[in-house]
């Protein structure tokens, strides 16, 4: 079991992965981060409409998930950051 990165505490794997699962092929070792220290949000993607991750300590959704702001990066060779508007 890995440390949250957050608050230290031991990441309940199982938990996250099922907090995660709008977030498509990304699993609890893309994070670190445990579940009392992750948010998502259900179709906020600007791109596929899936969920994006918001940190505890952020207030304001992103507009890309993970998978799609690689994407982006991957598809133009520009990051657009997480928000559409960056």
């Amino acid at each position: 079991m890995q440390p949250c990165q957050n608050c230290q505490a031991a990441i309940d794997e199982y938990l996250l992965d099922k907090q995660l699962e709008p977030l498509r092929e990304l699993t609890v070792d893309d994070f670190n981060l445990c579940v009392d220290c992750t948010t998502v949000v259900p179709e906020a993607c600007v791109e596929c409409d899936g969920g994006v991750y918001v940190p505890r300590t952020e207030s304001e959704a992103p507009d890309y998930c993970p998978a799609c702001r690689a994407e982006v990066l991957k598809r133009t060779g520009r990051d657009p950051g997480w928000t559409a508007s960056a």
